[in-house]
């Protein structure tokens, strides 16, 4: 069975070989905002728990390089989120994970220098830090908000079950 990729088609602009989304987001960067039902961070969070198991995944086009990101961001939130006792600390945990130092396509310290192209300028650089900073805000509010959607709001154990796993076999590494 085939890894599940984005059934979105259309951008307009891209940063290095990744696709510049709109995202339905409340936070600044340089995604458009839009208000469509749903953009590429529900659809990652939806594919997850499938996608997650597969240890290669073939790279058809510049959204699943965003897919790819977002997948492998996810156990990262979840990690975090295992020492939270409820949403309001998991929610500051995911802000505090989302604008920390991270390594970016081209850098030393990222996992998958091999699916992703360079940034070719700095500015391009920081336009990709940028988007993906934004990017890490709204999936880390949207996997909180499906961790601590339970009746006693405590952790949800079908979530956190995947907070071990690697897609890829990778790991963003973020702390």
């Amino acid at each position: 069975m085939p890894a599940y990729h984005s059934q979105i088609k259309d951008y307009n602009q891209s940063v290095a070989n990744m696709a510049l989304l709109p995202l339905r987001t409340q936070f600044r960067g340089p995604a458009p905002q839009s208000n469509i039902e749903q953009d590429i961070i529900d659809e990652s969070i939806y594919f997850f728990k499938a996608n997650i198991f597969f240890r290669t995944y073939e790279v058809k086009n510049e959204i699943d390089r965003v897919l790819i990101y977002v997948t492998l961001y996810i156990p990262e939130c979840l990690k975090k989120l295992q020492r939270c006792p409820n949403k309001n600390q998991g929610m500051q945990e995911m802000y505090s994970l989302a604008i920390s130092k991270f390594d970016i396509p081209g850098e030393a310290g990222f996992p998958l220098n091999s699916v992703y192209a360079k940034p070719q300028t700095t500015a391009e650089a920081d336009l990709m830090r940028n988007y993906l900073t934004q990017i890490r805000q709204e999936t880390g509010n949207r996997i909180c908000e499906k961790v601590f959607n339970t009746e006693d709001g405590r952790p949800n154990k079908f979530w956190m079950c995947f907070s071990k796993k690697k897609f890829m076999e990778k790991s963003l590494g973020t702390y």
